[in-house]
């Protein structure tokens, strides 16, 4: 039997790509490639005809003679560079809510809270073409500039921008999770149960401590079991051989986690529904 053969990996940019340019001190921007286009910068103009056939990786020049590299940006560069007019959610918090919520290829998930459209896109580049997105919002001026950062990325295909309030409940059934980015989710359980798949994932983001007691009497009211809370801190470090060390700045508390699985029976274990990780 002949082995699959494997497609070999595009080693250059093309037209369409969206490229990082990577500037002196890691300063970057994200553009999209287009035959004849230019991108302009503090450092001088960028013809897209000249990032267009070169390899990942490899310096292009400005017309002021300066250098950028230009390199395939990866989600977390994507999230980075969005156009935002609220606050949007780290990188750090969204790959443990994916992790989490099972979240995948093919997966039906919706959430509440769309924002700028930072966990959208993350969302809607981990459901895969054969997943989908159903995000909700009731400002048009978020639910506007989402849709704008999806289109600059190339996933608006994958998402459903729906503007309303979800106290009318969710148009979906039976998806696999629904997650709320908002300042009260204890009073949407009710609807998110009905919308979630038995067994299905919930999860939220809540800043304080106090939102989080209130959303536990609401989980437990509706049934829902395997509660977990956390947190994320994220730590980088200065990567100088000679000198080796954390950087002077941290990202650390950005909100509370907390995720559930809706059940049908009252849950049969302890409170301490999820034991501590070792």
């Amino acid at each position: 039997m002949n082995a699959k053969k494997t497609p070999p990996s595009r080693q250059t940019a093309q037209a369409g790509d969206l490229a990082q340019l990577v500037g002196p001190r890691d300063k970057s921007l994200i553009v999209r490639l287009k035959a004849g286009d230019e991108t302009h910068t503090h450092l001088g103009v960028v013809a897209h005809d000249q990032v267009i056939g070169s390899t990942w990786g490899n310096q292009v020049t400005t017309h002021l003679g300066k250098q950028f590299i230009i390199l395939p940006p990866a989600l977390d560069d994507l999230l980075r560079d969005i156009e935002r007019n609220s606050q949007i959610m780290y990188p750090k918090d969204i790959g443990y809510v994916l992790v989490t919520m099972g979240i995948g290829p093919g997966a039906q998930v919706v959430e509440a809270g769309t924002g700028s459209g930072a966990l959208t896109i993350a969302l809607a580049y981990t459901v895969g073409p054969n997943g989908h997105v159903y995000s909700y919002e009731r400002r048009t001026d978020m639910q506007a500039q989402a849709k704008s950062n999806l289109e600059h990325v190339g996933l608006l295909e994958r998402v459903d921008l729906k503007q309303r309030d979800i106290s009318e409940g969710f148009d979906e059934r039976d998806v696999q999770a629904v997650f709320l980015d908002l300042p009260n989710p204890e009073d949407y359980v009710a609807q998110v149960r009905e919308a979630l798949m038995p067994g299905g994932f919930f999860g939220c983001i809540l800043p304080t401590v106090n939102q989080i007691i209130t959303l536990l009497t609401a989980l437990k009211r509706e049934r829902f079991g395997f509660i977990e809370i956390s947190e994320i801190m994220h730590r980088y470090y200065k990567p100088v051989a000679e000198r080796l060390r954390p950087t002077d700045r941290m990202t650390a508390h950005t909100g509370f986690l907390i995720f559930a699985r809706p059940i049908s029976v009252e849950e049969p274990f302890s409170d301490e529904s999820k034991p501590a990780q070792d």
